[in-house]
């Protein structure tokens, strides 16, 4: 399916899109290479999406397997599957190859079985037993997170031994991107790590054993929060891995975690607005559609049993019409305060500061932040709608409501992820909805309850 059409080009954009589509009609594979090579990687990604799905795939074929690769590896984890998916075997093989191990998994991982099978075998032997391993690592833990090239040296190696390595094998020194020498004894475990200030101030016939500090390491399966935790505490630039046997299988680095940290705090973000997954504008249309309908068709629902409380109320709402004015403030106001606290409970649960056993803590300390400003927006509202109005018991109806309904939407904003994440629901999809429609449910039923309670004061002022 065609992409959606680009809106309000430059001159200059239009020029390039247009010389870009010439040269894949004409499988000009030079041409392609020259122009995406002049522009930014993430211009050239978006030059690249703008392509219908076949010419996308044509200028992956035609282009040098170490742009191809580079163009995958800046686009978002869905789309560089898909985009990858669509090679062939050899081809795929080849981009992957000048991909960092990390990323080759997360690839693989993603693919068809039959697919993964069929590019692993074009890869050398090796390489493809290191993605094997490291696909089978949860995304978001060490094991996932990092690469499987690890800049080690044996117990007995020198300090003279490591500087030339730096000095002569550049291409290695930049594949470890500048980790310090872990030295591992001969069951490979890491027995100790070594500053570059550490090499550059002693013998080179020294041993890495005189000069090497303890290292500190982590599982493979330690959390992306307990990484966090270690990188703001220690200013390493990269963590070795162990597996179970404390053996050293890879290095987690610092700008893996931070990555990955903004990757989940976007998908987290987009959850709350009712987007799942990574979508991008250049997805089949009907994907992008189905996705939005599954959560607004929920919507739906919920809004109309939200709205069934107002047509249970319609004499109400005839007699003082008033009313209807304040009924979107309170409900909007109070899913505003509800969204505060839930913004506060996904945090704390990403950082692992609660579970969804503390949900009565949880309640009582948004409850206790409910009731002051409940009140202190009540007083607010109250005092607009008697101003406006000229009628006192129109403001004591509608600031009680709100005050009411603040609490009760904090109260549910704090507490319902911890019950979704207790019952295995994605609490960042599910809590926006039911805190929209209880929020509207209870303020809408709220205000109309108390104007029936005092109608006799509303109307006689």
């Amino acid at each position: 399916m065609e992409n959606d059409a680009p809106t309000a080009l430059t001159d200059e954009e239009r020029d390039t899109a247009e010389h870009i589509q010439l040269a894949v009609d004409a499988k000009d594979a030079d041409a392609i290479a020259a122009i995406l090579d002049g522009l930014p990687l993430s211009e050239a990604l978006r030059e690249l999406l703008n392509l219908s799905a076949e010419d996308r795939d044509a200028v992956l074929s035609l282009v040098p397997a170490e742009l191809a690769a580079r163009l995958i590896e800046e686009a978002p984890q869905s789309t560089a599957t898909d985009l990858f998916e669509r090679l062939s075997a050899t081809k795929a093989a080849e981009i992957i190859d000048e991909l960092d191990s990390d990323v080759q998994a997360d690839l693989i991982g993603d693919l068809d079985q039959e697919d993964a099978d069929a590019i692993l075998a074009e890869m050398d032997a090796d390489d493809a037993a290191d993605v094997r391993r490291l696909a089978i690592y949860e995304d978001d833990t060490a094991g996932g997170l990092m690469v499987a090239e690890a800049f080690s040296f044996p117990e007995t190696a020198t300090v003279g031994a490591v500087l030339r390595g730096l000095a002569t094998e550049d291409d290695d020194f930049e594949r470890y991107r500048g980790q310090h020498p872990y030295i591992v004894d001969a069951d490979g475990r890491p027995i100790g790590v070594v500053s570059l200030r550490g090499l550059l101030t002693s013998k080179r016939s020294a041993l890495l054993t005189t000069v090497m500090v303890e290292p500190l390491t982590v599982g493979t399966d330690a959390s992306l929060d307990e990484l966090q935790d270690i990188f703001d505490k220690y200013p390493f630039l990269g963590v070795p891995v162990v597996d179970g046997d404390e053996r050293l299988v890879g290095v987690v680095s610092r700008s893996a975690v931070d990555t990955a940290a903004l990757e989940r705090a976007e998908t987290d973000n987009l959850r709350l607005q009712g987007i799942v997954g990574d979508e991008l504008r250049s997805m089949p249309l009907g994907i992008r559609a189905r996705r939005r309908l599954a959560w607004l068709s929920a919507n739906i629902v919920l809004n109309i049993i939200a709205a069934s409380v107002i047509s249970a109320y319609e004499q109400t709402l005839t007699a003082v019409i008033a009313i209807a004015v304040f009924l979107p403030m309170v409900s909007d106001m109070s899913g505003c305060s509800g969204n505060q606290a839930v913004g506060v409970t996904m945090r704390e649960l990403s950082l692992g500061l609660v579970r969804p056993r503390d949900a009565i803590r949880v309640w009582l300390k948004e409850a206790s932040v409910g009731v002051i400003n409940g009140i202190a927006l009540g007083i607010l509202i109250g005092l607009v709608a008697w101003v406006w109005k000229g009628n006192a018991w129109l403001g004591v109806v509608i600031g009680l409501a709100l005050a009411l309904n603040t609490i009760l939407a904090v109260s549910i904003g704090g507490v319902v992820p911890l019950l979704l994440k207790r019952i295995g629901q994605d609490p960042a999809v599910a809590s926006g909805p039911l805190l929209t429609t209880i929020t509207d449910m209870a303020g809408f039923f709220l205000v109309l309850s108390l104007a029936s309670l005092m109608m006799p004061l509303l109307v006689a002022q």
